[in-house]
């Protein structure tokens, strides 16, 4: 193990917060009972929000940042973990209240571990990261409140983000007909090919405020909230179910329970660190069931950890389009 190593460390001071590349010795980590060598990250909406200061989301400075990672296990006093075992870590803090994974290696508890089925490498686990775990858990609890391909429609919004993406991509291999919603219109081909049928501009909405609009959607994956997930409420089937996975749009919701009354509609609010008692079967299905078929096409580009600083701006612009994974190793 090396006597030093380089993070992407975040700092505060008078004059706001910055992001340097340092070198750092294992001591100067986070406690935890599980050392990783680290060969991939990923960048989410989180993680940029925490490294320029753009959210509240880092509790304590100097914080390495980055939500996910994968790695190998290097040292363990966790009898779960061993030596040699690849592991991804996707809960519990890292990049926020304790040192994450833009680092060459991480100090972790094992309770944010898990180890990995084999068909999934350290490598596609970032590919999917938080936004494709997210999507996942989506469908997963979805599902479970009896949404099917027949109820119509699955309406996915913000599609070309990280989540959007990849639910773009699960709902369609699951047979469900994907409409995406989006505001880059210039990206229809990328939606078409990950499964959308249809693809509606944002820009283009019309936004029915009356408490119950036309049905039309069996279902939807709100990344958005405020004025959009509002008019989901309004406007998805009876018996159909709404996943808010996101805030890019407001924190707002402002809706009647007409929807949930009278067409017994569904808001699913989904978190990780809610249902961690889920990961080990989420990690199984991604593996099998749920295996996303266009990731290739999801990863838009990859980056070095000496790159990596100049890669945050572009998503608080809202300029990034698909998944950006990090290779550490």
């Amino acid at each position: 193990m090396s006597e030093t190593f380089s993070a992407l460390r975040v700092h505060r001071t008078d004059g706001g917060i910055y992001r340097e590349l340092e070198q750092l010795a294992l001591d100067d980590l986070s406690p935890g009972n599980v050392v990783v060598r680290v060969e991939y990250s990923t960048i989410n909406y989180k993680d940029a929000l925490a490294v320029t200061g753009a959210g509240p989301i880092i509790r304590e400075f100097p914080r390495v940042a980055g939500i996910d990672l994968a790695g190998e296990v290097l040292e363990s006093e966790d009898e779960r973990f061993k030596p040699g075992d690849l592991v991804a870590s996707l809960v519990g803090g890292p990049g926020e209240t304790r040192d994450g994974g833009y680092a060459e290696l991480a100090r972790l508890d094992g309770d944010t571990l898990h180890v990995l089925p084999e068909s999934i490498s350290t490598r596609t686990a970032m590919a999917l990261g938080t936004a494709g775990f997210t999507a996942a858990l989506a469908v997963h609890r979805m599902e479970q409140n009896g949404q099917r391909p027949e109820l119509g429609p699955m309406l996915v919004t913000g599609a070309t983000g990280g989540v959007g993406a990849v639910a773009v991509d699960l709902f369609s291999g699951r047979g469900y007909d994907v409409v995406a919603l989006t505001g880059k219109a210039e990206q229809r081909e990328f939606l078409r090919s990950l499964g959308a049928g249809e693809v509606i501009d944002r820009n283009e909405l019309e936004l029915v405020s009356k408490p119950l609009g036309r049905a039309q959607w069996g279902g939807a994956v709100d990344n958005l909230g405020g004025d959009v997930l509002s008019w989901l409420t309004r406007t998805v089937r009876p018996k159909g179910n709404i996943a808010s996975v996101g805030l890019a749009a407001s924190t707002e919701l402002r809706t009647t329970v007409m929807p949930f009354i009278l067409r017994a509609v569904c808001l699913l609010g989904i978190n990780m660190e809610v249902y961690t008692e889920l990961r080990a079967e989420l990690w199984a299905r991604l593996a099998s069931d749920l295996a996303p078929r266009h990731l290739d096409a999801i990863v838009t580009r990859e980056v070095t950890l000496e790159e990596l600083p100049a890669c945050f701006d572009a998503y608080i612009e809202g300029g990034v389009t698909g998944r950006t994974l990090v290779k550490i190793g």
